[in-house]
């Protein structure tokens, strides 16, 4: 009788420290899945605060371009309007002077023989 008295709190025991290395298994599993995301939300939370920068850098360059001095920037510089009271001036070249043409530098190549070149394979580039 004594022996299938300690047969069942064996059984047990060994049911307990099953129930103990699965509930064990399952924290680590849990805490591997803690570290994963919360590399996660940095990451996201990085790009959440990127894309809010260049959310609100749109937003001023809206501002600016719908602006009363953005439109008067882009009327002289480009739309190449004038206001009334102003002289515009357009250059012209002078019709008696003729464009020097600048001459191009030829790149003169030093000539290297057979010889030279594999020795400069076995011991590297000589100095000329």
């Amino acid at each position: 009788m004594k022996a299938q008295k300690h047969g069942w709190r064996f059984a047990l025991v060994l049911v307990g420290l099953g129930l103990l290395a699965m509930m064990v298994m399952d924290f680590n599993s849990r805490t591997a899945e803690l570290r994963r995301l919360a590399a996660e939300k940095e990451v996201v939370s990085a790009q959440a605060t990127s894309v809010m920068k260049t959310q609100i850098a749109l937003e001023d360059e809206i501002s600016y371009a719908t602006s009363e001095p953005a439109v008067m920037q882009w009327a002289y510089e480009d739309g190449h309007m004038v206001k009334s009271g102003d002289v515009p001036v357009v250059p012209v070249a002078p019709q008696d002077i003729t464009p020097v043409p600048t001459p191009t530098p030829t790149v003169v190549v030093p000539q290297v023989s057979n010889w030279q070149r594999w020795l400069s394979l076995f011991v590297g580039p000589q100095a000329p």
